[in-house]
């Protein structure tokens, strides 16, 4: 049986801390007294990044990479910034590959289209025992 190491300071609870300590160290790199700075440091830079985040979120209006809308946001985004830049290879070049990426989504979004309504076709014809699942005689 394989035993791991965790580290060694205790919870509020009385437990042990779950993470696993830093090589030949009692402590994981949160709980190491001898890096406390660092650890601070690394929390802080952690909190600065989610409120900007946040704040980019709401300032682009970002709904999320999870919807065709989503990621159609970003494109937009992206693009627009781009626009403004000054005109070099470099930015051609990420133009085409934002176009490139669009075209894609238009595509994927036009195939879940035409297969939802596949679906609500098929669905609207009650399967029989024995019936063509096309709806073919």
């Amino acid at each position: 049986m394989v035993t791991r190491r965790r580290c060694g300071f205790p919870r509020s609870d009385g437990q042990p801390c779950q993470m696993p300590p830093q090589h030949e160290r009692p402590y994981c790199f949160a709980h190491d007294p001898e890096r406390a700075a660092e650890a601070a440091e690394a929390r802080r830079m952690g909190g600065l990044r989610r409120r900007k985040e946040g704040t980019i979120a709401v300032a682009y209006d970002l709904p999320g990479l999870d919807t065709a809308d989503g990621v159609r946001r970003i494109f937009e985004i992206v693009r627009a910034d781009l626009l403004g830049q000054e005109n070099t290879i470099g930015r051609a070049r990420a133009l085409i590959a934002v176009g490139v990426a669009a075209t894609n989504l238009l595509k994927t979004s036009d195939f879940e289209e035409r297969l939802a309504a596949l679906e609500t076709v098929v669905g609207h014809h009650a399967a029989q025992p024995g019936d063509d699942p096309l709806g073919l005689p």
